[in-house]
């Protein structure tokens, strides 16, 4: 009687695809909030209430290792609006504030 002899072959790992990556908005290294005339406000060009300032702030800064932020005010807004934000930024966790002026903008 003659009989097949069984054969067994090596195991093989077949790579597999990478899993997809969440795509995840890059965020800009700097934080700017703008004190717009009228008391409006915007964080890096995109607006955001008062009431919701700090929430955003503490959203943009969870995982970031910098806390920095500067403060731009327009020509006519009071230094107490400024203050006010500055203050929020401070409530949020943002350890370092720079003030932007029209001359440090323009380089001089």
């Amino acid at each position: 009687m003659i009989t097949a002899r069984r054969q067994t072959g090596l195991k093989a790992e077949i790579p597999q695809p990478a899993p997809p990556v969440p795509q995840t908005r890059a965020e800009p290294d700097i934080v700017m909030i703008q004190v717009l005339d009228g008391g409006s406000l915007k964080i890096n060009e995109q607006a955001v209430g008062w009431e919701a300032l700090r929430g955003r702030l503490e959203e943009i800064f969870r995982s970031r290792a910098n806390h920095t932020a500067f403060v731009r005010g327009d020509a006519g807004i009071e230094y107490q609006a400024v203050a006010k934000v500055i203050d929020v930024m401070q409530s949020a966790g943002i350890s370092s504030v720079g003030l932007l002026t029209p001359q440090l903008e323009r380089g001089h």
